[in-house]
């Protein structure tokens, strides 16, 4: 039986014009390399490269040969959408696309298709590579994202990532030869996809869309932090000064005009202010710009700079007219203040975000919240706190706070409040052996014996032999308490009185006269 390519390609037509609208969001004009796929694929076609072997119909797989240097096999699934081909070549090869183009011309144009993916070219990247300026490398990135967003339509959040990822690819390819220059022009990529993509955010109220969104802000702040890296410390020429400065326009955009993910966006600032952006010069700059900016979303951006300069009277007004509602923010200040040995900033940031802890951890699932609370333990424990804000903090964190309110009371050797918190809230002997009460036993043995008598009651209410046996354990443990308490005339009245209360639960009976604890 004869096959028959053009009913092949009239029976997957949909396919074939959806891939090749992929290639086309994929592959630029203006980048030399994906020029030359498309130019010898075209190549291919006109000169009847492409054999057509064998298509399964069953299976919907199509199985071909390109004639090249070094003949390649081209399969296309046409049901699970996917097409491979032999060379070593990751992405798009000439092959695949020669493959698809030889399809297509059964059912359009070729011509045409080419000479439209053609006029798609308004610059040549490596032309404005070549002249280096801030405003050139901002031209190519537009001009490669130009693909993706021009017109109207609507970009599904999910492909921002893939968008990011292929941009970058093409133009890293244009990275400047000069050891010195290649991870600032990697750095002022990666901001200026992250500045334009999320120009084009949309329906930022549903979880579906905001998850992919929170996805590219991550896997981007992943790249930048390992660029910054490499910058930060390193000495720069004078003539890289003005690609900075554009970082610092694009950066500043990116906070003051951008919808969304504020949280995200503040660390992304942060991270240029603590390791790219040191001149004092630059800090004063943006200091007075954001003071003149009169209705500005985020006032907590003044506080970085406070915290640089280390106006501790500025931020003190600052933070009283905190806003509850954007706490995160004021962590991630706290950290930044660190970060920059500004020991004063952050206790001031500390202990004006103090009343309003509760409110916010309340706000967090469940399933999240000790891990919440011991990042905010974590900061608070290096400062001297009052009682109060002892209190407040700590009453703040609720039963999620119980680890780190232990440790610090045991800190404080404040053994009679560690167990009544223990008390208050229950977990298991073995539990507080490891976290702390084996010490208090060895250094306040009196306190601990209303606590081994509390964890045995609740063993005894279980009403089963194998917890009458671990409330005998705990009673041991509390023997050894009491003797090293000096307290064996207590101990012997204690559990002739659990005896006679408990005469009528045989089995516990007998595991009290097992666990020798008369004698």
């Amino acid at each position: 039986m004869v096959l028959s390519v053009a009913h092949i390609a009239e029976e997957q037509e949909k396919f074939i014009r959806q891939t090749l609208r992929t290639i086309e969001r994929e592959l630029h004009p203006s980048v030399t390399e994906d020029e030359e796929i498309i130019r010898r694929a075209l190549f291919a076609v006109r000169n009847q490269s492409v054999v057509f072997h064998r298509y399964v119909s069953v299976f919907s797989v199509l199985t071909t040969t390109v004639k090249d240097v070094h003949p390649t096999e081209v399969t296309i699934d046409f049901l699970s959408n996917s097409i491979t081909c032999t060379c070593p070549n990751n992405g798009w090869c000439r092959h695949k696309v020669s493959v698809l183009l030889s399809l297509y011309q059964h059912i359009d144009s070729v011509q045409e298709w080419i000479s439209n993916w053609r006029s798609k070219k308004s610059v040549n990247l490596q032309a404005l590579a070549n002249v280096r300026t801030p405003d050139n490398w901002l031209k190519m990135v537009d001009e490669v994202l130009s693909h993706y967003l021009e017109g109207a339509v609507e970009i599904p959040s999910f492909l921002y990532l893939n968008i990011a990822e292929n941009a970058l690819e093409k133009l890293n390819k244009q990275i400047p030869f000069e050891r010195e220059w290649q991870p600032i022009y990697r750095l002022f990529m990666e901001l200026a996809v992250v500045y334009q993509l999320s120009r084009h955010f949309t329906d930022l109220e549903s979880e579906f869309h905001v998850g992919h969104y929170q996805h590219f802000f991550d896997k981007r702040f992943q790249s930048i932090q390992k660029i910054v890296h490499e910058i930060s410390g390193n000495s720069r020429l004078f003539v890289t000064d003005p690609f900075f400065d554009k970082m610092q326009s694009m950066l500043r955009e990116v906070m003051l005009e951008r919808e969304g993910f504020v949280s995200r966006r503040m660390n992304l600032y942060l991270l240029f202010w603590d390791e790219v952006f040191y001149e004092k010069r630059r800090v004063l700059e943006e200091l007075i710009f954001l003071q003149e900016q009169k209705h500005t979303k985020i006032p907590e951006l003044l506080i970085v700079f406070y915290i640089i300069l280390k106006n501790h009277s500025a931020l003190e007004e600052n933070m009283r007219h905190i806003r509850p509602d954007h706490l995160g923010l004021y962590i991630g200040l706290v950290k930044f203040a660190y970060s920059k040995q500004n020991e004063r900033a952050g206790e001031i940031l500390l202990r004006g975000i103090l009343p309003f802890l509760e409110a916010n951890i309340q706000k967090v699932q469940p399933a999240f919240r000790p891990y919440v609370v011991s990042s905010i333990y974590s900061l608070y424990e290096k400062m001297d706190l009052t009682e109060d804000e002892e209190l407040l903090l700590y009453s703040s964190f609720g039963k999620d706070g119980v680890q780190p309110y232990s440790e610090y009371l045991l800190k404080q050797k404040r053994y009679e409040e560690w167990v009544a918190l223990q008390q208050l809230y229950p977990s298991s002997i073995e539990y507080l052996e490891f976290y702390g009460l084996k010490e208090v036993v060895e250094e306040a043995p009196a306190v601990v014996l209303p606590l081994y008598h509390f964890y045995a009651m609740e063993e005894i209410k279980q009403k089963s032999r194998l917890h009458y046996k671990q409330a005998v354990r705990i009673w041991k443990k509390m023997k050894t308490a009491a003797k090293k308490a000096g307290k064996m005339n207590f101990w012997e009245e204690y559990i002739a009185s659990i005896r006679n209360q408990y005469k009528r639960l045989r089995a516990l009976q007998e595991e009290l006269e097992k666990g020798n604890l008369f004698i």
